[in-house]
């Protein structure tokens, strides 16, 4: 198997440096990552100026540019060969609910399906790193066992408690929760006075309950949540189309 390996916490975070390492046990790596912490960055690609790719002392690739950029870089002008699996993480912090509109996390493997190849995107249940070994371990035994559960192309969001790997649940088959809108942002001031503003915290959960992501993780279980691209509204679609005649 080959995979590709990419995130959003930059290619010296311990999340995809414990990732590569499980993987390699299984698979042919390639880490290409950005080149420092891009989070909350989506599906932005940098189409204002030129990407560089350098390889690290490890052999990780890094590319000043975001997730995406890096899964796209290297499935359109890095790779000899085609990869079998994206893989992005794992992320320090959860990636659920509306969360997964943000995350570059998530993106970096959204291009990767977006690109026909399936794809999994990882994260903790809690920031802080805890027991990352574990949960790569975790993420290893996803690879393994439910790789090819799937229709593929597929893309899978995943979140690992953060447990030691004996006490973790089973992987559970989720949905997206919700939450409610995010705090204000933080006003405060720079240097020169002028006003700054910081991105507020996330909301709180709104819809938490029973086959969420958030309910899954909660319990201590691997949530497992398939995601689709189509952002169609379907009815307002249909209410839209006899609105027009």
């Amino acid at each position: 198997m080959r995979i590709l390996i990419s995130n959003d916490d930059g290619y010296l975070a311990p999340g995809i440096n414990a990732l590569a390492d499980a993987l390699a046990t299984i698979a042919d790596i390639v880490v290409v990552a950005p080149d420092s912490n891009r989070s909350g960055a989506s599906n932005s690609l940098s189409l204002d100026r030129p990407l560089s790719v350098q390889q690290a002392a490890n052999g990780f690739y890094f590319v000043n540019g975001t997730p995406t950029d890096c899964v796209h870089v290297a499935l359109t002008g890095m790779l000899v060969e085609r990869p079998d699996l994206v893989v992005s993480g794992i992320n320090n912090g959860p990636n659920m609910g509306d969360d997964t509109l943000y995350s570059g996390t998530v993106a970096a493997a959204t291009e990767g399906y977006l690109f026909g190849i399936p794809a999994i995107a990882f994260s903790q249940g809690e920031w802080g790193w805890a027991h990352i070994d574990d949960a790569a371990k975790a993420a290893r035994d996803i690879v393994l066992r439910y790789a090819d559960a799937l229709a593929k192309p597929y893309l899978l969001n995943v979140n690992i408690p953060n447990r030691p790997y004996d006490m973790l649940g089973q992987p559970v088959a989720t949905r997206l929760g919700r939450r409610h809108q995010a705090e204000p942002v933080i006003k405060s001031h720079d240097p020169r006075g002028r006003e700054i503003f910081w991105i507020g915290p996330p909301g709180a959960c709104k819809d938490a309950g029973e086959g969420t992501d958030f309910h899954a993780v909660q319990q201590g279980n691997i949530s497992m949540t398939p995601l689709q691209i189509d952002l169609t509204h379907r009815t307002q679609l249909d209410l839209l189309a006899k609105a027009l005649g």
